[in-house]
């Protein structure tokens, strides 16, 4: 095996485990989320919400980013290529959107949520994981099934 065969496997690798991890830190957000808003005691809200304050963000944007890495590498040693086909364009993209949600909207609202105070509104909490995990899924399912074919060239 060729270190090039040896290398774009261990992108894969990487690739395939950071989107695992991604897609497991949305589920632990939804469970948290979901505890929190049906939690009867205000101390189990509390906790809940201050779980997801303090240990979510940071695992979160770090598996996006080696998956947005990993994806961006494979597409570059592949022939595949970042925009030759539409998936690949269509995940990098998701991806792309994804991290910066998680920078601009979800970050942001963290303090808040680990100094957990009555009268905090959380309602805004069950969006993040629900639209995560159904980009995710698209994502996983466009690696599998490969759809929409190249991307057409524009002959000047």
């Amino acid at each position: 095996m060729s270190a090039t065969v040896r290398r774009r496997k261990l992108w894969l690798l990487l690739h395939i485990v950071s989107a695992g991890v991604w897609i497991g830190v949305d589920v632990i957000v939804a469970v948290l989320v979901g505890a929190g808003a049906l939690a009867r005691d205000d101390g189990d809200r509390a906790l809940a919400y201050q779980a997801l304050g303090s240990f979510v963000i940071w695992p979160m944007l770090t598996s996006a980013l080696v998956c947005l890495l990993t994806g961006v590498l494979l597409g570059l040693e592949t022939k595949w290529g970042l925009v030759r086909y539409w998936w690949v364009a269509v995940k990098l993209v998701l991806n792309l959107v994804l991290c910066t949600l998680i920078i601009v909207l979800l970050r942001p609202m963290m303090p808040e949520l680990r100094a957990y105070a009555e009268g905090l509104d959380t309602s805004s909490l069950v969006f993040p994981p629900i639209v995560s995990l159904t980009a995710l899924t698209i994502a996983t399912v466009l690696s599998v099934y490969k759809p929409w074919g190249r991307v057409a060239r524009r002959r000047d």
